[in-house]
């Protein structure tokens, strides 16, 4: 089983749910490449990263399992979604994966990789729209579209970059791939 990304539905409204998202803590990759290449090229270091390359952080004294206290690496959960934002330059991608609920900074280890960043991203009030379909470009921009012109209407107001969200992996067939565009909206 993976982990889904943890929220609360606080109302919903013609086409999206307005959603409360906890704290959480993302390892990430800025990538300059496509919008279709940058996962692509992310996925292996990010998912290196959740596979072992990495540095537990075990306090004194913890109970760390003796496969982590060897190997001194940690292997961690898949959560879903992965995510993809927009960077802060043309041609640039932030990849996101989710870390599990149970880990803190203190906890969660630190990346063997310099490419790979860990990240708390606090808490936040946010317009998800949930779609099944390929993962083009095309059909997410057309997504953030409708869902930019849904919030507007509904007098909420952006506040932020919009989130490419995708739960499935690249194998499930693309008519039943879960895929979502997320807004933050002012409070």
């Amino acid at each position: 089983m993976t982990e889904q990304q943890p929220y609360r539905v606080v109302s919903r409204h013609p086409g999206f749910e307005l959603r409360r998202y906890p704290a959480h803590l993302v390892a990430e990759m800025q990538i300059q490449a496509s919008f279709t290449r940058a996962p692509i090229e992310a996925f292996r270091p990010l998912a290196a990263y959740i596979g072992g390359a990495n540095r537990a952080r075990h306090p004194i004294g913890s109970a760390a399992p003796a496969m982590a206290a060897a190997s001194g690496s940690e292997k961690i959960a898949m959560t879903v979604p992965v995510v993809q934002i927009e960077g802060e330059w043309p041609g640039a991608y932030l990849i996101q994966f989710v870390m599990p609920a149970t880990f803190t900074t203190a906890t969660l280890p630190e990346p063997v990789d310099a490419r790979v960043r860990i990240r708390a991203v606090p808490g936040r009030l946010a317009a998800a729209m949930r779609f099944s379909g390929r993962w083009t470009e095309q059909a997410f921009s057309q997504r953030a579209t409708m869902l930019g012109r849904s919030v507007t209407a509904a007098g909420l107001q952006p506040t932020g970059a919009i989130r490419y969200a995708r739960f499935d992996p690249p194998w499930k067939p693309w008519f039943l791939r879960r895929n979502e565009v997320v807004l933050p909206v002012v409070e």
